[in-house]
């Protein structure tokens, strides 16, 4: 290999560490900060300015602090319910668009499209308006278990907004790994009497599960940092996540204690490190999806 040849081998790495090494180190800061009094830089310092300060009291809003364990589990139910009902509905929408001719079938799919790109700020009102609606209606609207309802000021009602603006992408995504499933199986299965949900269920479904783990991936880490619908339409603190919490932190007129406010951001980070370390390989099959094979 010629020292030219290694050179331009050697400038994309260099320009990726250039790019990527702030972003590392706030990382290493945030984990330094919520384990030191202060830092000067990167260097944890005590009182007085001098190399140490370590401790641990950062963390001691996980055992003082009654809010932060219903704030964690809320977030975990949102999460967990953004995955199923995107997964869910997409699965079902993606299969109809990419194996069923219907009238309006291309003019769905242009539009789920302009929605994926309509900001949701733009839809704060509207949609508020209608979980005031929901909030009426018996039974729907309160009374629940785990989520209180799809009204507003419900964990149901802002799951339920959030599945809603996720479906766009979970649409278009789901249609694109239907693409790349053969006809052949399906055709076979339905020419032995399979009915179509059958079909869809036992045959199909089997087909793109790296697609459905990719979605669900991506759908779970998006509803754990949800923090603009559940900040609008919940007001109640017992009914908040942890990404309202972290704000309500920072939005205090008490001066703040940036290394208290890190380790909770670091808490927030951790199930989803975790999730993401041991997922990350159908996270980045979410983007595989073809044409091959549409109808």
């Amino acid at each position: 290999m010629t020292i030219r040849q290694r050179i331009s081998e050697a400038i994309p790495l260099i320009l990726l560490t250039i790019l990527t090494l702030p972003v590392v180190l706030g990382f290493v800061w945030l984990v330094i900060s919520t384990f030191s009094r202060r830092t000067y830089g990167l260097l944890p310092v005590d009182t007085k300015g001098n190399f140490g300060g370590l401790t641990l009291e950062n963390w001691k809003f996980l055992v003082t602090d009654k809010d932060i364990w219903p704030v964690t589990l809320n977030t975990f139910i949102l999460a967990v319910g953004l995955a199923v009902g995107v997964v869910l509905i997409s699965a079902m929408a993606g299969y109809a668009l990419s194996r069923i001719r219907f009238p309006g079938r291309q003019g769905f799919l242009a539009m789920t499209l302009i929605l994926h790109a309509f900001p949701s700020v733009t839809l704060l009102i509207s949609i508020y308006f209608v979980l005031r609606w929901i909030s009426a209606v018996p039974l729907l609207g309160k009374g629940l278990p785990f989520i209180g309802g799809f009204g507003y000021n419900t964990l149901g009602g802002v799951i339920l907004v959030s599945v809603a603006l996720q479906l766009p992408l979970g649409v278009w995504l789901m249609k694109g790994f239907f693409d790349m499933v053969s006809w052949d199986m399906e055709r076979a299965a339905l020419i032995d009497g399979c009915s179509r949900f059958r079909a869809w269920w036992q045959v199909v479904l089997p087909q793109i599960r790296p697609g459905i783990a990719a979605l669900s991936i991506f759908s779970f880490i998006s509803g754990w940092g949800s923090f603009l619908i559940p900040y609008t339409y919940m007001t109640a603190q017992t009914k908040s996540v942890i990404a309202a919490y972290l704000n309500k932190l920072m939005g205090e007129t008490v001066p703040m204690n940036y290394s208290a406010i890190a380790a909770v951001g670091l808490f927030q980070m951790i199930p989803v490190l975790i999730f993401f370390i041991f997922t990350q390989e159908y996270l980045l099959s979410i983007y595989a999806g073809g044409t091959k094979g549409g109808q």
